[in-house]
């Protein structure tokens, strides 16, 4: 089967090389269709001399080098190998000759290799052999290949100087060849390059068929350190997500005393994640699924479905000029995924060591040894391969952005599946260490940060059941020790021992590390307050400072040019003038954050009008998601300051506008009701109904705490601050479900205009 495929190969390129040579080849690069590079005419090509391309051995260590970054990259990518020749187990041995030098072994019980494919395929760099023969097939199975780019033996040039290997096909010869890498990087020319085979001429040591490499003369140091970092990666290979259950990794590693091999596998907690997220995307980029929340050794948790449109994803993208497509549908293919996430301080460990029988220290490693997000192609790793590589798409940087609530590497183990077929434009580069820039890529990387951001945002949740409106002075009334000293006291009155003091004392501290982590989620959230109102405080500075330049300016031109002549002059300049309005009304949308104590330039708005702005400077938005909306067409007159009002309803606005992406076209509609209150008519009361996809009955208050949100990358201020300003003109903001899943809505109450103002 391989010699016929080999014949196909050779047949497309045109080349043939005579069996036996022995020689190891490179392919010569073809200038593709299209290329500027001019080509001669064939009646002017009888002037042309044929100049061969030359490629110097010395490739073999450049490509080495550059190509396989990492001796654990290497090992792996031979471990890789042998699981695309169906070997069911492999074997890896670290050992020490008899000249006492060191020696790396790899062992499968693979399809092994006939002298054919030894020359053919083997000795051929860059080979195409696995892009044509994309399946292994043995005993009727099929396996998926995850090689393909032909550059497997550069992985054994990377580890050492030497290689025997010993391989067998099923009812061939045993065949052994040996490379010396430095000899053949000291050749002159490529021709010259050898590798030697013979048949083996001793017993096989296969019962039916396989391979065995040996890499001598190793150029890296392999201590107990080394290797135990082997051991994780090498866990991380297989997918347990993708379930690979025909393929063993075994390692045995020299000790002390004498050798042990060990069967790599993951510790049990990891498949037993307290926060955990999993589901499907689509070809079009809709993303569905679950989250649940499994406490250890508690009854209860939760479970939440999971549905992110890719209109939705693409809206909170905020540079698309990555993204050449329409937002109608992601291109990238369709996916699996599962992410695990765990509370890694040191109640969190604490917990997974008492459930699992786990020692604690080894907690943390063990998350860490498969953290982040990895990426399987047909259940075999694709990466990270390498240590740098494991916050591939940047979750540590935008942590910093929210911490306290949104996850690290450290924290989470995920697992995403892609297939060759099904998603061809996510490629991973020659190195191994990352993805090939794309569009496909962008739009792959943006779907899997929404969904750590639903996992985020419902851990968060979940790990902040308490109020968090709760008056900060009952908070430290909790931490007084007078009813544990009042207590104790009786005890002792009592005649109690120790022994019976200690469930009170333990009591007690549960209270305060209760309290305590209360006490760290509210600074987190206040800190967030003030540093919104820092950036808007500068932001507002800024915009002014820069509008009130322009203004002058333009009263200039005005003063001096005016009335205009020229063609387009007057459009230009109300153009101009009308930029400078609108970069003060964004000032005016964020003074509430910069200070709630700035000075009011009026006492007054026209509620209608105001929203008619705000959906103006929104119409872009508003056009694009085919929203439709529905304003009073009545005139009415609240003491709110217009700066202030505009924030509370773009707020509001932006929140339905968003939430609508989840609901067809045709279904969204965003009205306005603007009604008298029973106070007397002092009160004036307002409803914003969307017709989105709702509001969770258990969300309905804390929509309005500050952090509290269910946007994926979303901060969580919006409706904090809405609701708010609204309270500084003695309202209260409440939100409502209408129907289960047929829109949200929001009712507040504003001060009318009284006639001294």
């Amino acid at each position: 089967m391989a010699s016929t495929s080999y014949q196909r190969m050779a047949k497309r390129s045109g080349t043939s090389t005579p069996v036996g040579s022995g020689v190891l080849h490179a392919q010569a690069p073809v200038l593709p269709q299209g290329s500027d590079v001019a080509v001669a005419s064939p009646s002017d090509r009888r002037d042309f001399e044929r100049v061969p391309i030359q490629i110097h051995p010395r490739v073999f260590s450049a490509l080495g080098a550059d190509l396989v970054t990492d001796d654990l990259v290497a090992v792996i990518e031979l471990v890789k190998n042998a699981y695309d020749a169906f070997a069911q187990n492999v074997r890896l041995r670290f050992g020490k000759d008899e000249s006492g030098g060191s020696f790396f072994e790899i062992k499968d019980d693979g399809t092994g290799m006939t002298r054919q494919v030894i020359e053919k395929v083997w000795c051929c760099v860059a080979t195409p052999y696995r892009n044509v023969n994309r399946v292994s097939k043995r005993d009727g199975k099929i396996r998926r290949v995850v090689g393909e780019k032909g550059l497997g033996r550069l992985a054994v040039a990377r580890l050492g100087s030497h290689l025997r290997m010993l391989t067998q096909a099923a009812g061939a010869p045993c065949w052994e060849v040996t490379v010396d890498w430095a000899a053949v990087q000291q050749a002159d020319e490529l021709s010259q390059s050898f590798v030697r085979c013979r048949e083996f001429r001793q017993l096989s040591p296969f019962q039916e068929s396989g391979t065995c490499l040996r890499v001598s003369d190793l150029n890296g140091q392999w201590d107990q350190a080394r290797i135990e970092d082997l051991k994780e990666n090498l866990a991380r290979l297989i997918s347990p997500f993708f379930g690979v259950d025909d393929f063993n990794i075994l390692l045995e590693t020299p000790s002390a005393a004498e050798s042990e091999e060990v069967q790599i596998e993951a510790p049990a907690f990891l498949t037993k994640p307290k926060y955990s997220v999993r589901g499907t995307v689509d070809d079009e980029g809709n993303v569905s699924g679950h989250y649940r929340f499994a406490p250890l050794g508690v009854n209860g948790g939760r479970e939440k479905k999971l549905k992110l449109s890719w209109e939705r994803i693409f809206d909170g993208i905020q540079d698309r000029t990555r993204f050449p497509y329409s937002s109608d549908a992601s291109h990238c293919g369709p996916f699996s995924f599962e992410i695990r996430a765990w509370d890694v301080n040191s109640d969190g460990t604490q917990e997974i060591a008492h459930r699992f029988d786990f020692q604690k220290s080894k907690v943390r490693k063990a998350i860490r040894a498969h953290k982040g997000i990895s990426v399987y192609r047909d259940g075999v790793l694709v990466l990270p391969k390498s240590e740098s590589a494991r916050d591939w798409f940047g979750l540590d940087l935008r942590r910093v952005s929210k911490v306290g609530t949104r996850l690290s590497t450290s924290q989470i183990v995920g697992y995403v599946s892609i297939t060759a077929a099904e998603n061809s434009g996510i490629k991973d580069t020659s190195d191994r260490e990352r993805l090939v820039s794309s569009p496909e890529v962008a739009e792959f990387i943006e779907i899997l940060k929404a969904v750590v951001g639903f996992l985020e945002n419902e851990r968060d949740s979940d790990r902040s059941k308490e109020d968090r409106r709760k008056p900060s002075t009952r908070l430290i009334e909790g931490m007084s020790a007078d009813a544990l000293v009042k207590e104790v006291v009786q005890l002792s009155e009592r005649g109690a021992s120790a022994r019976d003091v200690m469930p009170v004392l333990r009591n007690f501290k549960e209270s305060l590390d209760s309290d305590r982590r209360l006490i760290e989620n509210r600074f987190i959230y206040y800190s967030r307050l003030a540093t919104v109102g820092t950036i808007a405080h500068l932001l507002v500075h800024e915009i002014r400072n820069r509008t009130t330049v322009y203004g002058s300016f333009l009263e200039f031109v005005k003063d001096r040019f005016s009335p205009f002549h020229e063609p387009g002059m007057e459009a230009t300049f109300r153009r101009a003038d009308n930029a400078i309005d609108a970069l003060e009304r964004l000032a005016d949308t964020f003074s509430p954050l910069a200070s709630r104590n700035f000075r009011r330039r009026k006492r007054y708005s026209n509620l209608e009008e105001r929203i008619q702005a705000c959906l103006s400077l929104l119409a872009g938005e508003i056009s694009r998601k085919g929203v439709r909306c529905s304003v009073p067409d009545t005139e009415t007159t609240v003491a709110v300051d217009p700066g202030e009002l505009d924030a509370i309803i773009l707020n509001l606005v932006s929140n339905s506008i968003y939430w609508m992406g989840e609901v067809p076209r045709d279904d969204r509609m965003l009205s306005f009701e603007v009604t008298q209150g029973s106070g007397g008519g002092d009160r004036v009361r307002v409803s914003v109904t969307d017709q989105g996809p709702g509001i969770d009955q258990e969300d309905l208050e804390k929509v309005f705490w500050p952090g509290m949100t269910r946007k994926p990358g979303g901060i969580g201020m919006g409706l904090t601050v809405a609701s708010e300003l609204v309270a500084s003109y003695g309202g209260r903001m409440a939100a409502e479900v209408r129907n289960p899943h047929t829109g949200a809505r929001f009712i507040f109450d504003l001060p009318s205009r009284k006639p001294m103002d």
